[in-house]
């Protein structure tokens, strides 16, 4: 097979698909590997060392796209790549199509087999490919909530962890899941006062046993909700629906009410955002607007600003699966994968993600009963040849 890795065009966006290490291990298995020239240079990756793990460099990323089986990349396909994008063509990224009906509506015209790391989901509930980002996003998300509540940022002026004698910030993160886990432990281990909001009663459970009472613990509903906002210095959103749109938890009668000066982060903003008032994704270079006296943070490429540690540890978690597609090809490889077939969101020109084609409001198909009718069909026509 050969595998082709483009620069990411994002704003912003320094990530790249593969390290030299993924490289060695596809050419190994007998692939090849088509890696754009100065891709890997945003993660302090140089295009020497690519070349040394068996790679070959090319300067268009056209070729990439016309040569290659499979397309690896980090973020999704924008409009200015849709035209490179091969019909049938394996695609294999962060998608997030429940927020990208123009893209959804091109891997469809084009039947591009695309795959989405964050929904490839294990039988557990976890979500391998994209736990590593959460992970980052939700330190990340204490980090620069602390830094826009400093008055010269536009903030109220707030040490998150306070000092002895005065009060320390007051962070309210709406999600326990892996944004939200990690962003409460980087906000206990600043010192701020940290309330932490979601339904799972067995994850607050755990948090609250984690912690033994330092952080509180809130069960999901729209009292509570508002209660918390109202009195926060940063509110975090850090709400999942695996393959769905998130939902809007945090109104905008809700963000008029909080202290001018406060800071809102949403971590969802690339599935759409939980916070009503959070109406467009910023970037690294412009990252905030203020809305109601009120700091919105909503960058969707967020471990993108830490790009050498984000490349690192998203490609540790994907290359088990984008070895796995290439040496088995894709119908084996998601038929003894279910979590990696859980991934496929588009498939022969049809929707195969349930929550992605009713955030889309599209019909979505069985990817198990495509396979085994287009196998049927194969069976047929071969037993007809023969006769």
């Amino acid at each position: 097979m050969i595998i082709g890795v483009p620069k990411e065009v994002k704003q912003d966006e320094d990530r790249v698909a593969l390290t030299p290490a993924g490289v060695q291990a596809f050419k190994t298995d007998g692939h090849e590997v088509l890696i754009q020239t100065g891709a890997g240079l945003g993660s302090g990756i140089c295009d020497e060392a690519f070349s040394a793990a068996g790679a070959e460099l090319v300067g268009d990323p056209a070729e990439i796209f016309q040569r290659a089986n499979m397309i690896l990349k980090v973020k999704e396909p924008l409009p200015q790549e849709f035209g490179l994008l091969k019909e049938e063509q394996m695609l294999f990224a962060y998608l997030h199509l429940a927020s990208e009906p123009e893209l959804a509506k091109v891997l469809i015209e084009k039947k591009i087999t695309a795959i989405a790391y964050e929904t490839i989901e294990l039988d557990s509930g976890v979500l391998p490919l994209l736990t590593p980002m959460s992970e980052i996003a939700g330190k990340m998300a204490v980090q620069v909530g602390a830094y826009f509540l400093e008055k010269p940022c536009g903030g109220k002026g707030v040490l998150l962890g306070g000092v002895p004698g005065v009060a320390a910030a007051d962070v309210v993160i709406i999600g326990a899941g892996t944004v939200g886990s990690n962003a409460a432990k980087v906000a206990v281990g600043m010192g701020a006062q940290v309330t932490i909001i979601d339904k799972n009663l067995n994850r607050l459970r755990y948090l609250d046993d984690l912690y033994r009472g330092r952080v509180k613990t809130l069960a999901s509903n729209q009292f509570n909700i508002e209660q918390s906002v109202r009195y926060a210095d940063l509110l975090i959103g850090a709400v999942l629906v695996v393959g769905a749109k998130a939902p809007k938890l945090v109104t905008e009668e809700m963000v008029k009410q909080m202290k001018t000066g406060s800071v809102i982060v949403d971590v969802d903003v690339d599935q759409g955002g939980s916070i009503e008032t959070i109406d467009r994704a910023t970037t690294h270079s412009n990252p905030v607007y203020e809305k109601y006296g009120v700091i919105h943070y909503a960058v969707a490429n967020m471990p993108g600003a830490v790009a050498r540690t984000s490349t690192f540890a998203f490609t540790n978690a994907t290359l088990p699966y984008a070895v796995q597609l290439a040496n088995r090809g894709f119908i084996k490889a998601v038929t003894g994968n279910r979590a990696l077939a859980r991934g496929v969101n588009a498939y022969k020109g049809k929707i195969t993600c349930r929550a992605v084609g009713e955030s889309l409001g599209m019909e979505s198909c069985d990817l198990g009963e495509m396979i085994r009718s287009d196998a049927a069909r194969s069976f047929i026509k071969r037993f007809e040849n023969k006769n």
